[in-house]
This record gives C-alpha cells, sequence and structure tokens, in this order.
C-alpha cells in the first residue's frame, strides 16, 4: 500500500529540487516547498514548478528574471520575509503586479526605516529612489550598439541597391543583345 501511494504522488529527482526545499509531483506540476529554511537567496528552481512556498525566510529581494523561466506557476507564498524596498525589489513588484494583486498588497518592506511596513503595492518611483533611472554607461552601450546595427542596415541597404541596378544593366544588355542576333540571323525556308 505504501509503494502504491508512492507511485501516485512521485518525489521529483534531487538534481531537479533545491537542496534547502523538499519537492513533490501532485498532479501535473511540481511543489517546491523552501518556507521557514532560513534562506537568504533565491535557489534554482524547477522549471514545472506549479506551487513555491517561500514564505518564512530571510529573503530581502528576489533576482530580476528569476521566476520569469516559472511558466506553470500557479501558487505562490512569500510573506514573512524581511523585505527590503530599493531598486531591487523592483521586479518582485512588478511581477507579483502581473501574476496577483492581492498578495502583492499583503507584503511589506523591512527595510529602509521610512518604508518600514510600507505595502509594496503601494511603493512608487520616489519611494525607491535614483535607481529607477538606467545609469549614462548602460545607455551609452546601447547607443554603441544600436549605431553599429543602423550602420549594418544602411551599408546592406546600399549593396543591394547597387546589386539590383547592376543586375538590371546586365539584364538590359543580354536582352538587347540577344534581340540584335534574332535580326541578324537570316530566315531560310
Amino acid at each position: 500500500a505504501v509503494l502504491g501511494c508512492a507511485l501516485l504522488v512521485p518525489v521529483v529527482l534531487g538534481e531537479d529540487c533545491p537542496s534547502p526545499c523538499s519537492c513533490g509531483s501532485p498532479g501535473l506540476g511540481t511543489r517546491v516547498d523552501c518556507s521557514s529554511r532560513g534562506l537568504r537567496s533565491l535557489p534554482a528552481l524547477p522549471r514545472r514548478t506549479r506551487s513555491l512556498l517561500l514564505h518564512n525566510n530571510s529573503l530581502a529581494s528576489i533576482p530580476a528574471g528569476a521566476l520569469d523561466s516559472l511558466g506553470h506557476l500557479q501558487e505562490l507564498r512569500v510573506g514573512d520575509n524581511p523585505w527590503h524596498c530599493d531598486c531591487h525589489i523592483l521586479y518582485l513588484k512588478l511581477w507579483l503586479q502581473d501574476f496577483s494583486a492581492p498578495a502583492l498588497a499583503r507584503l511589506r518592506c523591512a527595510s529602509p526605516a521610512h518604508l518600514r511596513m510600507k505595502s509594496l503595492g503601494q511603493l512608487t518611483g520616489s519611494d525607491l529612489g535614483v535607481c529607477t533611472r538606467l545609469p549614462p554607461a548602460t545607455c551609452l552601450q546601447f547607443f554603441w550598439r544600436d549605431l553599429v546595427l543602423m550602420a549594418g542596415v544602411i551599408i546592406t541597404l546600399i549593396l543591394v541597391a547597387w546589386a539590383l541596378k547592376f543586375s538590371k544593366k546586365l539584364v538590359c544588355q543580354l536582352t538587347l543583345g540577344g534581340w540584335r542576333l534574332r535580326r541578324n540571323i537570316p530566315k531560310t525556308h
């Protein structure tokens, strides 16, 4: 009877389950329980995670993009963490706006002091400070990349136009040359 239960609820392989968490696969998705593990950072998560329990840890933020690959996620619990509300919390705030607005409203900032106990849902750009703007170096990198791409497109268009012009001349010369050859051939009946 115990073996039958194990077959109905298979356990995820150790390589897919983060070491401090416990995992199981009820139904079609993975349940990842990382609650109350003292986590300070988010572990690598299985892509088929359906239920993710991260509550009651020491998480101050979630790295940008960390939840984007979890396309099957239906349940997320992230309460009771000491969220530090600076620019690093912006990813979680925006992600939760799309995923679960009520969950966003329940999360509270633990720091900095002037935002303590403020809901993540109430945070504004001015609360987060200067980190909401891109640093100039990043803008310059995009500028040079875009400039090189635009130059490549312009050069490609010039080469295509030149090739088309040359090919039209060549077709005209071949056509006119072939027409002249036909006119000079005597008819024999």
